[in-house]
């Protein structure tokens, strides 16, 4: 039996993070969409269901954070992880209140190690 189809969505103003991270995720077998804006993400979460959202925290428009919470409100068993170049605690804490599972320091690299968390909680059983 195949496996189940992932569905991603990757929230960053910044074109080449969202190239590189849907490319990254894609080829571990995700379906991705992308949005550059909290308005768009929104737009995206409306259209159908996702397993897993980074975003971004500051984002054109309407606030990463904000992007977070109705997403958990949309999809409460979806898992959402921060990606942000905002190494803050406060940041932090008010994501985790929110939900969030894991919360990534821009720059990051591409490897399995950083992303094996957020891999690791996607493929466990439910």
């Amino acid at each position: 039996m195949p496996a189940p189809t992932r569905r991603m969505l990757i929230v960053d103003d910044e074109q080449r993070i969202c190239q590189a991270l849907a490319e990254f995720f894609r080829l571990r077998g995700f379906v991705i969409r992308v949005a550059h804006s909290g308005e768009e993400a929104l737009t995206c979460l409306k259209e159908g269901p996702i397993d897993v959202a980074l975003i971004d925290i500051l984002l054109p428009g309407i606030h990463g954070l904000e992007v977070v919470k109705q997403a958990k409100q949309l999809y409460p068993t979806a898992l959402v992880v921060v990606i942000s170049a905002l190494a803050d605690d406060h940041l932090r804490s008010q994501a985790r209140a929110l939900g969030v599972e894991a919360y990534v320091t821009k720059p990051f690299d591409l490897s399995e190690s950083t992303w094996s968390t957020v891999l690791s909680l996607v493929d466990a059983p439910e």
